[in-house]
């Protein structure tokens, strides 16, 4: 595949601030964005913190979607989940960012857009969206009985001769609450804001969807479906549903609210007590090399390889044994094959990645087996090659973690330049994953790469433009 494709837009969300300044200024001075959220009451949780989105001003729960859309758009926030908000709001500022006229930046004005909307593609990564819990309340409540027990003839009927106290119970839910929360309602809302009518798609996989979106975007381009495309992700997990599940996966570090947020995230530290969880994400313009270069658009960088895979993840040997891996088949294999085939593809070797940025969540388990795969494909020289980590800083965003990753890593190789890492506890020695500053780097490729828990693993190599 010859056509070229160049990162030249970044829109950055997270609890560093909005934009992907925010986040690289933060992470340059080691600045942990982790507190008390405000949108939801976390007292009864162990885990008392999170990284939540603020304002653009630092309000505390300040952050709006309405700041981030056309004025003629604007009703439609109101049937925009937590996660799609952000989406929105990073994908207006990755086009401010590549410069970009579409139909979003022209709000109905008179105008030439910079690409016809069939050469534009939009493909997005997402979680699975936790509904807000007052609006389920009252729907759930007028499904049970009078002890309490959910009965299902009361969630879809109302009152009948044969029940007479039946009220049913979705008829509580307002009637575009199910548009609110599918998965692709972030690529929705992107295309029709920004007038994307190319190739457009919603990945869901966990954590590796960013990655997996940018890397379907950089195929799209290459097969020459589009000439720019939408590529990313965003998701929230601050609220009562993800911290829930969060805390009964026990992969979540208990904490109060006086407790040093600095101090919770501890990557590749057999001894961390687990993550904390956060919100945000990032967005791409990407596009081909030529196309943004005869529009004077100054890349971040090039996306020179991906690579993806699949494997079930540790604990889930049932899985493994009735799968076809072989009996020798490794719990990290499916990363290591993610990686060499990112590898592969940006036809370089392992001795030419001169950093990396990994998943590093601070669940041990899941950190040990990134470690493994990481060992694997560099070996001694693992030790050499220095780690950008984002979790620490920002909370684990879920499916939207891999677009801080990549916003990151694409400043890094624009700006020549490693930010700040903090670490509170112990890592390994063959890896660079300890509190350090800021400093100057000459990086020619780097790596990112995501695992998520479900066994999806996904990995991008950017080189120097």
């Amino acid at each position: 595949m010859s056509r070229r494709v160049v990162i030249t837009g970044v829109g950055a969300v997270s609890a560093l601030g909005v934009g992907a300044k925010a986040l690289w200024d933060g992470l340059c001075a080691g600045t942990c964005g982790i507190r008390v959220p405000a949108l939801f009451d976390s007292s009864g949780f162990p885990t008392k913190l999170a990284g939540e989105v603020q304002g653009p001003d630092g309000t505390p729960g300040g952050f709006s979607a309405k700041d981030y859309v056309p004025k003629s758009y604007r009703k439609a926030v109101k049937v925009m989940a937590r996660d799609t908000d952000l989406a929105v709001a990073a994908a207006k500022l990755a086009v401010e960012d590549a410069g970009l006229i579409t139909r979003g930046t022209l709000d109905g004005a008179a105008g030439q857009t910079t690409y016809p909307g069939e050469r534009v593609g939009c493909q997005i990564g997402a979680g699975l969206i936790n509904a807000e819990t007052d609006e389920l309340s009252a729907a759930l409540a007028t499904a049970t009985n009078e002890k309490g027990e959910f009965e299902y003839w009361r969630w879809g009927t109302i009152a009948t001769e044969q029940h007479p106290t039946g009220v049913g119970g979705m008829n509580n839910l307002q009637p575009l609450w199910m548009l609110k929360y599918l998965p692709n309602m972030l690529a929705c809302h992107v295309t029709i804001i920004h007038g994307c009518e190319g190739p457009s798609n919603t990945i869901t996989c966990a954590e590796a969807s960013v990655l997996l979106s940018v890397g379907e975007g950089l195929r799209v381009i290459q097969r020459d479906a589009a000439d720019v495309c939408f590529s990313g992700g965003a998701e929230s997990k601050t609220n009562l549903m993800g911290t829930l599940r969060w805390t009964l996966l026990k992969h979540l570090a208990p904490c109060g609210t006086d407790t040093d947020p600095a101090s919770l995230v501890k990557p590749f530290d057999p001894a961390s007590q687990g993550t904390i969880l956060g919100e945000g994400g990032g967005m791409f313009v990407i596009e081909e090399a030529g196309k943004a270069a005869a529009r004077g658009a100054k890349p971040y960088c090039e996306l020179a390889g991906f690579g993806a895979s699949h494997s079930p993840p540790p604990g889930y040997e049932a899985i493994r044994t009735r799968s076809r891996l072989s009996s020798d088949e490794k719990p990290h294999d499916g990363i290591v094959y993610a990686i060499e085939a990112a590898l592969g593809d940006a036809k370089i070797a392992a001795g030419d990645i001169d950093a990396i940025v990994p998943y590093a969540s601070g669940v041990p388990h899941v950190d040990a087996n990134e470690a493994a795969a990481l060992r694997q494909v560099f070996g001694t020289r693992l030790k050499d090659i220095p780690l950008l980590t984002v979790i620490p800083n920002t909370g684990a965003a879920v499916a939207g973690v891999g677009g801080l990753q990549l916003a990151a890593a694409a400043m890094a190789v624009r700006e020549q330049q490693l930010p700040a890492r903090i670490h509170a506890g112990a890592c390994p020695a063959d890896l660079q994953a300890g509190p350090v500053r800021a400093r100057p780097a000459s990086l020619r490729h780097v790596l990112v790469v995501t695992s998520a828990l479900g066994g999806q693993n996904a990995a991008l190599v950017l080189r120097r433009v």
